[in-house]
């Protein structure tokens, strides 16, 4: 059931088989799977993250192309809820090892907070990241496009840009290189470093070498209408027409619970194995968390592995069920 405030006492005594952190597509197919297995699972989830904000899934088998991300997640919540599975809008703090048990401490409401403690015998971290953006004074013209045809993810959207006029938004020299595997799609680029961090004479000449345009004047705004961006204006007032755009300046990682944990990381992705499982032996981590593809499809398979993998531990540590007499069941 949806829990808030009001209905959260009668779940503080129960430890649960899992607490999923995280009701985006991995955590909600986690959820799903972990109520088919007929476990008991908590989804906490924070709301708006990555896929919330994706306009049109173009690449997933099986749904219209303008589907729009949140309607997956709607659709997912639903059938979630449908299993009995519990389902909470809070924040977590922190998750703490008690030997036989997490213990999970959330903030729940934006004023009058409360801060629960939630218990569980695994732990799936499926919380994702969010997309570093271009920072300007006005947000909301960034958002006017972020999501539409101003991309963040080319193996996603890389064939939405094919042979356009393409705007790539970095952060960082090294983030310049993604010229490079872009090119595969358009080589009609316009590299906006908006004065961030300056470009070696190196990275010019292979720039110049490509036809690259390297544009280093900070941005004012982006261009356009009904959420399609047509071009940039920068701070000197010159406009660069553009048909499409790739944001390529990293993304913040929402782990910051598993602090003190000492999960096995490679740069910010936490390690896994074939079944998700991270360095600790319960605790799981899901799509862009984990090292991979950060791909809703990506997703939805993890939490299918990792449900699948505590449902084997948790049958395996059972007594087999045996057949008692029940008058319901004798035969006719």
């Amino acid at each position: 059931m949806k829990l808030a405030k009001k209905t959260l006492d009668e779940r503080l005594d129960r430890l649960y088989d899992v607490i999923i952190v995280g009701g985006g597509a991995g955590g909600l197919s986690a959820g799903i799977y972990t109520q088919r297995y007929l476990l008991s699972s908590l989804i906490i989830e924070k709301g708006r993250g990555r896929s919330f904000w994706m306009q049109d899934l173009r690449n997933y088998l099986g749904l219209p192309p303008t589907t729009p991300g949140r309607e997956l997640l709607k659709q997912g919540q639903e059938h979630y809820l449908s299993l009995g599975g519990d389902y909470l809008r809070a924040y977590v703090e922190a998750v703490k090892d008690e030997g036989d048990y997490f213990s999970v401490r959330v903030k729940v409401g934006m004023k009058d907070s409360i801060y629960p403690v939630f218990r569980s015998k695994y732990l799936i971290a499926a919380s994702g990241i969010i997309d570093n953006l271009p920072q300007l004074e006005n947000m909301q013209n960034v958002y006017d496009y972020a999501g539409y045809n101003l991309h963040v993810c080319m193996i996603c959207d890389g064939y939405e840009m094919a042979d356009r006029r393409c705007g790539l938004f970095v952060n960082s020299e090294a983030n310049i290189n993604t010229a490079f595997v872009l090119n595969w799609f358009t080589p009609y680029l316009f590299v906006f470093t908006m004065g961030l961090f300056p470009v070696s004479d190196a990275m010019r000449q292979k720039l110049a070498d490509h036809g690259y345009r390297l544009i280093e004047t900070p941005i004012k705004q982006f261009l356009g209408e009904n959420h399609e961006m047509t071009g940039v204006e920068l701070v000197d007032g010159t406009v660069i027409p553009l048909e499409t755009g790739l944001v390529a300046m990293g993304a913040h990682y929402h782990k910051d619970y598993l602090a003190g944990l000492n999960l096995q990381q490679a740069g910010e992705n936490l390690v896994t194995d074939e079944m998700c499982r991270t360095s600790h032996p319960r605790i799981f981590a899901l799509g862009d968390l984990k090292q991979g593809l950060n791909q809703v499809s990506i997703a939805v398979a993890d939490g299918t592995l990792a449900a699948t993998a505590i449902w084997r531990e948790i049958r395996r540590a059972s007594p087999a069920r045996r057949w008692e007499a029940d008058p319901a069941m004798a035969a006719p």
